[in-house]
């Protein structure tokens, strides 16, 4: 076993999980440690709903994130939330779509096949997402979310012949699921910009991964029922030690499967979001009463993919 440490080491890895717990020295480029996330903000209606509340909490919110994806929303429907979010000079992150799950497949929906998850299957699907993700830059977006490791690296080559703009926010999805620190540097050597870790990793295996990547993570403070339904509200000061640069992210236990989302959803998303912006005081609550010194980004921060409008 030593000889394994040692191995990984050599490669640059930590030799385990740290136990030890030390902070991070790593940094938004605005030297900031957290920003916050909102996740699950199904169009247009529930963004006004969710912008609404965040003003009348008084919060900075630096990230909107949605799962339905650029596939089910119009144009119009694009434009009106990416000037929503670039008035309020936030990130807006739009899933890329068709994927595994929206297929004709069965596989991922088998006890086995689940870990195929939201992969894009056969060479047309990676097609259908590059086309995704060419038709939300025309319409401004400058941020979005994969679960692919094969269009993660087609995103890079992307950018690297100009079909993508450089500064092009490409942030992993939960459902990718790379848990350790060689599995997640992967991730960022394909060309991750931002990585949402699992849901249910101790602060010793998350501090290992800070070790081994300098990307931001973003971390689930309130879980979904489907991945575990943890709300780890008491832990979010040593997240922001531990993990800085790092996303704090509020999800909704008791969450109903709303994706893909519509018109049929939509008073139930309005509900969800007004109570995830709830949930999102009580985490600044938690901030401001054990790590208040802890530093934030201001709106516009270099870095966030704020839509162009």
């Amino acid at each position: 076993m030593k000889e394994s440490r040692e191995f990984l080491r050599k490669l640059g890895y930590p030799e385990g999980d740290l136990y030890n717990l030390p902070s991070s020295d790593k940094r938004f480029p605005d030297g900031a440690q957290y920003r916050i996330e909102l996740p699950s903000v199904e169009g247009p209606m529930a963004l006004e709903a969710t912008l609404e509340e965040i003003d009348r909490n008084g919060l900075l919110v630096h990230r909107i994130s949605q799962g339905s994806g650029i596939m089910l929303l119009s144009d119009a429907e694009i434009r009106a939330m990416g000037a929503m979010c670039a008035d309020n000079l936030m990130e807006l992150c739009l899933f890329v779509g068709p994927r595994g799950t929206w297929d004709i497949s069965a596989l991922p929906f088998t006890p086995a096949g689940k870990a195929q998850g939201i992969r894009h299957e056969g060479a047309d699907q990676l097609v259908y997402a590059m086309e995704d993700l060419k038709r939300g830059v025309q319409l401004g977006l400058r941020g979005v979310l994969v679960g692919d490791e094969g269009l993660l690296l087609l995103t890079k080559e992307m950018k690297r012949e100009g079909l993508l703009p450089e500064n092009f926010i490409v942030k992993c999805s939960v459902q990718m699921m790379a848990s350790n620190p060689v599995s997640v540097k992967l991730m960022q050597d394909l060309g991750a910009d931002t990585y949402n870790v699992p849901t249910a990793l101790t602060l010793p295996k998350l501090a290992a991964i800070r070790a081994a990547i300098d990307i931001p993570i973003d971390i689930y403070v309130e879980v979904p029922d489907n991945f575990g339904g943890f709300i780890r509200l008491y832990e979010i000061a040593e997240f922001i030690r531990l993990l800085s640069p790092v996303y704090i992210k509020f999800g909704l236990r008791n969450h109903p499967d709303v994706y893909p989302s519509g018109k049929q959803w939509e008073a139930t998303n309005i509900s969800l979001c007004r109570e995830r912006v709830h949930r999102t005081l009580l985490g600044a609550q938690m901030i401001e009463r054990y790590y208040p010194e802890a530093i934030t980004s201001k709106p516009g921060a270099a870095g966030l993919g704020i839509p162009v409008i």
